[in-house]
C-alpha cells in the first residue's frame, strides 16, 4: 500500500515506522524456496561479542557489509544475511562476575533457588574477595541470562540502523544447535587425528588462570634491565658472562645457547657449566636463533622465560625444570637436579613467591656470593601478554587440547596458502597479513581453556585403580548424544556413582576456545547437517566480512576448519574494514576508554545519516570520528532530507494530458543530456558494487544527486511546471521522474530509511526489494555531450551576478549575454529557453568568447 505524501517530509519516525513494516512484510526473508545455489548470496556474518555494549565500530564495518547485501537483492540475487551472537569467553564471563558480584568456585554444589546479591551497578566491587563464590552450573545460568538482554539490546540497535538480516536465522555460539556443531566438529578432528592433547609449554596468564594461544598475544613495551651472571665452566676456565633478563629462573636453567658461527664460542660448544647460586650442570649448544649481537651474544635457555626458550628446549631435546606454578608463584619443590645445600637453600628462599618477589631475592642472593657483575643495566623491550590481561604472560607445563594448524606439517600449510588464494579479498593488500601469519605459525593450536562459559570439551577419562585419570584413554560421546557436558553428565559406559572414584571416570572440565566455535559460523549459520538442503544452498558463501585485527584468529581458523573438515574455502570473498581513530589517530576500543557508543549517535543525527558516514569509507582504511563535531554525519543528514524534499517537489509534477511519460517523451536536448550522464553513474556505481567499493559508489552517486537538485532541477522545473510547449514540459517531467525513480534505488542501500518512504508515495512494494536500475531502463540514449555541465555552469554565473549586484536570485533580468567558444555556445543555445525562465532573464543573447561568462546583465528595477 503506498503512504500517503507529508505536507513536510521528514526523517523523524522514519526508522519507528520502517523497521517493523520491514518484518511483518519479511521483506528481507531469506526464501529458500525460490533459491537456487547460483542465485543465492550468503554471507558469513561476524557474530558480536555479546557483554556489554556495541561501540561505534560496530555500526561502521556491519553499514559496509549491509550495503553490499542490499545491493545484491536488488541485483535479482537470494540473499542469506543471518545474525549470530558470540556469548562465550572470558569477557562474557567478567561481566557477569561484576554484573552479579559472583566468582565460580567449580567445587560448591548447584543451588536451584540461588539470587545474585547485586544486579548491574549495585555492585561496588570488582575484586574477586569481594565477590560471592556459586557453582559452575549457577554461574554459567547467570551468564546465559545476561547475554540473552545484552542481545535483545544489541538487536534493538540494529534494526534502528537498518540492517538487512533475516532476523529468523539467528544463532548463538554458545546455544545447544551450536555447541553440538562444535562438539561433532572436534569429534572429528579427533578421529582424523587432527585434535590431540599433549603435555607441553603453555602460554599461561596468572590473572585469568588460563591457557592463551598464539593468537591472542599482544606485545607491549615494558621496562626491563640486564643482569650479567657469571657461568662456571666445569674445565676450570675462566667464567662466561650471560646477560639475562630473569634471573630469577635460574633454577629452571637448562643450557646456554650460541650461534653456531660465532666464534667467541667455538671452544665452548660441547662442554658444560655451572650455574650461579645452584650450581647445576648445564651443556653450552649451538643454535641458529642465538643472536649474536644480543646481550653478550650467549643465552641461558630456561623451561621457560619467554617462547624462544620454547624453540631451544624442543629443537635441543632439552630437559623441563618448570619452577613455576598457575598462580605465577614458584613452586615448593626445587628441581631435582638442585642437590648442593647452598642451592637448595636458595631455591628455599624463593619458593611460594610471585616472579617480581624471587627476582629481588635472587639479585640480592646473586650480589652476595659475587656471581653477578655489576649494576643492573636498565632496557625496554617486548613483553608478550594476553590481549585482554594486564599482567605478563608466563610459560607453564599443562595438559591441553591442540588442533593442528600447518605449523608443524609443510603440507597442510602449504595447502592453507594456497586456499588463502582462491579467497578474493577486499582490499587485495589485506591478503598479506593471512599469509604472513600462516608462514609465522610457531605451533599447533591450542583449543583448551579453563573457563567455565564456552562450549565444553565432549571428553571423559577412565580412571585407574589408584584412582588417576589415563589421559591417552579417552572417553568419547557418539555425534548422536551431543551436545554433551562432562563436568555434569555421565560418560558412556559408566552410572553417576562412578564419577571421580577408582576404576570410574572423570569428566573434562575445560571448555572450547572462542574461536573454536567461531571458526565454525559457516556451520553455526548454514545448520550444517541438521539442515542440509540450506547447507548446500548457503555454502561456500559468498562473502566473510570482518575486522583486519581478526584476520590471523577469525579468519584463519574458519579458513583451517574448513580445509579439515570439506577440504574446501567456506567462502569466496573476504572484505575486510578498516580501524574507527579518535581525533588523535589512535584506534578506538574498550580497553582505551575512547570508545563512542552508537544508540545517541542515532537518536541525534538519525539513522541514514549515521550509514552514510560509515559508508563513506573505503575497506581496509581507517576512519576518524570526532564525537564532539561529526561533520561527515551531518552531511549525511544533509543529504537524507534532501532526498525528501526533492522527490516531494519532482513528485509535484504531472505531464500535460494526451502525453504519456515514456522514453519517447524525451525530446529535449538538456533531457536527454542528463539521461546520457544517468547512464554512466549507473554504469560505475554498478561496477564499483561489484568490486565492493560501496564508498566510490556512494562518492559517485552523491555527485550527480547534487547536480542533478543544484542545477537540472533547477533549470527545468519551470518547463515541468508548464512554460513552452507540451511536449518540452512531458520530456521534463519523465525525466525528473525517471531519474528520481533510478537515484532513489542506487541510494536505498545507504539510505534505506529515507528511500523507502520516498517510494511509498508512489510504489505498493519496496525500493529494497525493486530491481536495481540499468541503463537500459533509460531507453536509446546518445554519450553525454557535456551539455548539463555547461548550462550548469552558465546558470552559476547568472547567480554569481545577482549576488555581486547585492540583488535576490528572484530577481528579473531585463537583458544579459553569456559568452563562451564558439562549440560551446552552440550547446548552451539548445538550452537557452530554460537558462531565461530560471533566470528570469527577458532577453538573453550570446556572444563569442575566450571562456564561459555572463556579461552585460541588466537587472530589472525593483519596486520602491
Amino acid at each position: 500500500m503506498t503512504r500517503p505524501m507529508p505536507e513536510k517530509p521528514a526523517l523523524e519516525g522514519l526508522e519507528a515506522h520502517w523497521g517493523p513494516q520491514w518484518e511483518t512484510d519479511g521483506t528481507y526473508r531469506f526464501d529458500r524456496t525460490a533459491s537456487s545455489r547460483d542465485n543465492v548470496y550468503s554471507i558469513d556474518t561476524p557474530p558480536p561479542t555479546a557483554s556489554g555494549s556495541l561501540h561505534i565500530g560496530h555500526v561502521f564495518s556491519y553499514t559496509h557489509t549491509d550495503v553490499k547485501a542490499r545491493y545484491e537483492r536488488m541485483r535479482g540475487k537470494s540473499v542469506f544475511y543471518p545474525m549470530g551472537w558470540d556469548d562465550n569467553g572470558l569477557p562474557t564471563e567478567r561481566r557477569v562476575q561484576n554484573f552479579y558480584g559472583v566468582r565460580c568456585d567449580p567445587s560448591l554444589p548447584y543451588d536451584p533457588d540461588f539470587a545474585p546479591p547485586f544486579e548491574g551497578g549495585d555492585n561496588k566491587s570488582s575484586k574477586a574477595a569481594d565477590q560471592l563464590p556459586i557453582s559452575r552450573r549457577n554461574f554459567v545460568e547467570l551468564c546465559e541470562r545476561l547475554t540473552v538482554e545484552d542481545e535483545k539490546q544489541f538487536e534493538d540497535v540494529w534494526r534502528k540502523l537498518g540492517l538487512s538480516v533475516d532476523w529468523t536465522q539467528s544463532y548463538r555460539t554458545i546455544g545447544d544447535d551450536s555447541q553440538a556443531i562444535a562438539q561433532k566438529a572436534f569429534l572429528r578432528n579427533v578421529a582424523r587425528g587432527e585434535a590431540y592433547q599433549a603435555q607441553a609449554p603453555t602460554l599461561w596468564d596468572i590473572t585469568f588462570r588460563t591457557a592463551v594461544a598464539q593468537a591472542e598475544l599482544e606485545d607491549k613495551e615494558m621496562p626491563g634491565a640486564y643482569h650479567t651472571l657469571a657461568f662456571h665452566p666445569s674445565d676450570g676456565s675462566d667464567d662466561i658472562l650471560i646477560k639475562t633478563t630473569r634471573p630469577e629462573l635460574l633454577p629452571a636453567c637448562v643450557a646456554l645457547v650460541a650461534h653456531p658461527d660465532d666464534e667467541r664460542f667455538q671452544g665452548l660448544f660441547g662442554t658444560t657449566v655451572r650455574t650461579p647460586l645452584f650450581d647445576v650442570e648445564v651443556p653450552v649448544l649451538a643454535h641458529h636463533l642465538a643472536q649474536k649481537d644480543k646481550g653478550s651474544g650467549i643465552a641461558m635457555v630456561c623451561t621457560f622465560g619467554d617462547t624462544t626458550d620454547v624453540v631451544w628446549w624442543r629443537e635441543l631435546d632439552l630437559p623441563n625444570r618448570s619452577v613455576l606454578g598457575f598462580d605465577g608463584r614458584f613452586v615448593s619443590e626445587a628441581p631435582s637436579v638442585i642437590t648442593s645445600p647452598a642451592g637448595q637453600d636458595a631455591y628455599a628462599q624463593l619458593a611460594g613467591k610471585t616472579v617480581f618477589s624471587a627476582k629481588t631475592a635472587v639479585v640480592d642472593l646473586l650480589k652476595t656470593s659475587g656471581e653477578m657483575l655489576g649494576e643492573p643495566e636498565k632496557i625496554t623491550h617486548q613483553v608478550k601478554f594476553f590481549e585482554k590481561g594486564d599482567k605478563p604472560l608466563e610459560i607453564v607445563s599443562t595438559r591441553q587440547w591442540y588442533i593442528v594448524n600447518g605449523a608443524r606439517d609443510e603440507e597442510l600449510r602449504s595447502t592453507l596458502l594456497k586456499r588463502g588464494e582462491e579467497v578474493a579479498f577486499h582490499p587485495d593488500f589485506m591478503r598479506v597479513r593471512y599469509e604472513n601469519w600462516v608462514k609465522g605459525l610457531s605451533g599447533d593450536w591450542l583449543i583448551s581453556r579453563q573457563r567455565f562459559f564456552g562450549v565444553p570439551i565432549p571428553v571423559w577419562y577412565p580412571l585407574d585403580a589408584d584412582g588417576n585419570p589415563v589421559f591417552d584413554q579417552p572417553i568419547l560421546p557418539s555425534e548422536a548424544q551431543l551436545p554433551v557436558d562432562p563436568s555434569s553428565d555421565t560418560a558412556p559406559g559408566y552410572d553417576e556413582s562412578q564419577r571421580g572414584v577408582a576404576g570410574g571416570f572423570q569428566g573434562e572440565v575445560d571448555v572450547m576456545d572462542t574461536w573454536a566455535t567461531s571458526s565454525l559460523t559457516p556451520q553455526l549459520a548454514g545448520k550444517w547437517e541438521t539442515d542440509p538442503e540450506l547447507f548446500s544452498l548457503v555454502y561456500p558463501y559468498s562473502l566473510r566480512p570482518q575486522g583486519q585485527d581478526i584476520i590471523r584468529t577469525w579468519l584463519f581458523s574458519t579458513l583451517l576448519r574448513a580445509q579439515l573438515e570439506g577440504d574446501s574455502v567456506p567462502w569466496t570473498n573476504a572484505s575486510i574494514s578498516g580501524f574507527i581513530v579518535d581525533p588523535d589517530r589512535k584506534k578506538m576500543s574498550k580497553s582505551k576508554g575512547n570508545v563512542v557508543t552508537p544508540a545517541a549517535m542515532l537518536d541525534d543525527h538519525g539513522s541514514d545519516a549515521v550509514r552514510y558516514w560509515a559508508a563513506s569509507s573505503r575497506l581496509g582504511t581507517d576512519a576518524a570520528f570526532d564525537p564532539q563535531n561529526p561533520k561527515q554525519i551531518k552531511v549525511g543528514r544533509r543529504l537524507a532530507i534532501k532526498v525528501l524534499n526533492a522527490a516531494k517537489f519532482v513528485y509535484s509534477f504531472e505531464a500535460p494530458s494526451g502525453h504519456t511519460l515514456d522514453e519517447g517523451a524525451v525530446s529535449a536536448p538538456l533531457d536527454r543530456d542528463l539521461l546520457a550522464n544517468f547512464a554512466v553513474v549507473i554504469e560505475s556505481a554498478t561496477a564499483s558494487l561489484e568490486g565492493y567499493d560501496h564508498a566510490k559508489a556512494l562518492e559517485t552517486i552523491e555527485k550527480f544527486f547534487w547536480t542533478f537538485c543544484d542545477d537540472y532541477l533547477e533549470l527545468v522545473k519551470e518547463r515541468a511546471y508548464g512554460a513552452g510547449s507540451e511536449a518540452g514540459q512531458a520530456s521534463a517531467v519523465f525525466t525528473l521522474q525517471t531519474t528520481v525513480n533510478g537515484l532513489l534505488r542506487l541510494l536505498a542501500p545507504y539510505l534505506p530509511f529515507a528511500t523507502e518512504e520516498v517510494w511509498s508515495w508512489t510504489h505498493d512494494t519496496s525500493v529494497h526489494t525493486a530491481p536495481w536500475p540499468t541503463v537500459a531502463e533509460l531507453g536509446a540514449l546518445e554519450a553525454p555531450t557535456g551539455l548539463v555541465d555547461l548550462v550548469g555552469r552558465a546558470l552559476i554565473g547568472i547567480r554569481r551576478a545577482k549576488t555581486d549586484a547585492k540583488a535576490s536570485q528572484k530577481t528579473p533580468v531585463t537583458s544579459a549575454t553569456i559568452q563562451a567558444p564558439a562549440d560551446e555556445l552552440e550547446s548552451i543555445k539548445l538550452a537557452a529557453d530554460d537558462l531565461a525562465q530560471v533566470g528570469k532573464i527577458e532577453t538573453l543573447s550570446f556572444a563569442p568568447g575566450e571562456e564561459l561568462a555572463v556579461v552585460d546583465i541588466v537587472l530589472a528595477e525593483q519596486d520602491a
